[in-house]
């Protein structure tokens, strides 16, 4: 392959094989050869549609381009660091296969619209994938949750013992996250679907060119109206690393909960045989590692996203270098969220749920106090005054060892004449879940309504 630079005309002496090192970004970039090759397809197809090339001339170029992507897909390209990017590789390979008319091909555009296109292009065809799989990990959770709307186990505040909840409960509240998750990278598919292709370097060019053929090609749905924007733009991959992050946060604070109902002090749950490992020393030991991985993998994403954040913040107008340091972080945030929503997956469509000991850890934990102040509300003690009440029961409680269901009646009758046998069965906490059916809350029947409606969402 020919390492003569394609740009070198006015040059008159050649940087040294480390400095092209440093300048290169083949090394990466390659990833999106695919994309370039597509690009330059369509590109090339609509310079013969405007008369600026011979149908000669591009069916040349059309069969040289096709045979490079053939090559691609079968490992047998070689890529060189002289040639600086996969734009200048992929023309280089071009020119030494059918020669000349393969410098007919950049007529009418730049690299700098080349590769904005080539970037746009690499995220649109991800975007679909993620958000597929993230899909997949709400039909999970709805599956898990159908089986559990019934399953009692402690609500947390402070991650102390606040309430007890419907363990199906809990788990459509992160099908709630992920909707939201969706939503923003179905946001993030509009701003990734706009072509830059056409602005050329920064001002357009002056050649006939016809970006709506080319659009259509490619399968944009629009088209950047300004030159200048189309050729700087990165906001649809600062959207993408921002959405990547929320998205892994929210499954960090799965598994970060995940870690803890495994552990011998909850007991909630137990983790696959195929999504833990062992020790290399303690033999009893089961760690929840690819939960834990999970969880640190998302700080490698959030830091690509201030990584880019960075990088843009102070870029005048239009095309600089520094944009070369726009497409690694999203490279390996790809590489890491779609794996990571692929174990998440496996993960919890495996999990084991300890229902019984969710359950006794509601009977012992003074969560039902909420019950026994809102049931002294509802016989006409104010509910500052209900509250203060229980406070006070719940010391003597701690300090004595008995729980409020412990409390004889004859006790109760103390506090207040107006408590009935029935505030026993209040205390219960099946019946303090069932009874909170407000909308969006944790009652049965609401959690219900949110499966079926989550149901409807995902057909």
């Amino acid at each position: 392959m020919s390492t003569e630079k394609l740009w070198g005309g006015r040059f008159s002496a050649q940087a040294d094989s480390w400095v092209d090192e440093f300048g290169a970004s083949i090394s990466f970039d390659q990833l999106m050869a695919d994309e370039d090759i597509e690009g330059s397809l369509a590109h090339v197809k609509m310079l013969q549609k405007t008369g600026i090339l011979s149908s000669d001339d591009v069916s040349q170029i059309v069969a040289g381009l096709e045979d490079i992507q053939k090559d691609l897909h079968q490992n047998k390209l070689h890529f060189t660091v002289e040639n600086e990017d996969i734009h200048m590789n992929i023309e280089s390979i071009l020119t030494d296969r059918i020669g000349p008319v393969a410098g007919k091909l950049h007529t009418g555009r730049s690299r700098n619209d080349q590769v904005a296109t080539d970037f746009h292009l690499y995220v649109k065809n991800r975007l679909p994938k993620i958000i597929e799989e993230i899909k997949t990990i709400q039909k999970t959770l709805v599956k898990l949750a159908a089986e559990n709307v019934e399953t009692i186990m402690p609500g947390y505040t402070h991650l102390q013992h606040a309430q007890p909840i419907s363990y199906g409960h809990y788990l459509m509240a992160y099908y709630s996250m992920l909707k939201r998750d969706i939503e923003r990278f179905e946001f993030n598919e509009k701003h990734t679907d706009i072509m830059p292709l056409g602005a050329a370097a920064l001002a357009g060019t002056t050649f006939p060119i016809d970006r709506q053929f080319t659009a259509d090609e490619l399968g944009f749905g629009d088209i950047y109206s300004n030159s200048l924007d189309a050729v700087s733009d990165r906001d649809f991959a600062l959207e993408f690393l921002s959405n990547s992050s929320i998205l892994m946060l929210h499954l960090s604070r799965f598994c970060e909960e995940l870690s803890m109902w495994v552990s011998y002090e909850f007991n909630y749950l137990e983790l696959s045989d195929k999504y833990t490992t062992g020790s290399s020393i303690m033999p009893q030991k089961k760690n929840p590692d690819m939960a834990e991985l999970i969880r640190g993998k998302s700080g490698r994403v959030f830091g690509h996203l201030f990584g880019l954040l960075s990088t843009m913040k102070s870029l005048p107008l239009a095309y600089n270098k520094d944009l070369q340091e726009d497409k690694e972080g999203v490279f390996d945030t790809v590489k890491t969220i779609l794996p990571a929503l692929r174990v998440f997956n496996g993960m919890i469509s495996t999990v084991k749920v300890k229902k019984d000991n969710m359950y006794k850890a509601t009977t012992h934990d003074f969560s039902n106090a909420t019950e026994l102040a809102d049931y002294l509300a509802t016989k006409g003690i104010p509910f500052r005054q209900a509250h203060g009440i229980v406070g006070e029961l719940v010391l003597k409680g701690i300090q004595t060892g008995k729980n409020l269901q412990d409390i004889s009646m004859a006790e109760f009758k103390e506090i207040s004449p107006l408590i009935e046998e029935d505030v026993y069965e209040v205390l219960k906490p099946e019946v303090a879940v069932a009874r909170r059916n407000s909308y969006g809350g944790t009652g049965f029947k609401q959690v219900q309504a949110q499966i079926d409606k989550a149901k409807e969402e995902l057909s």
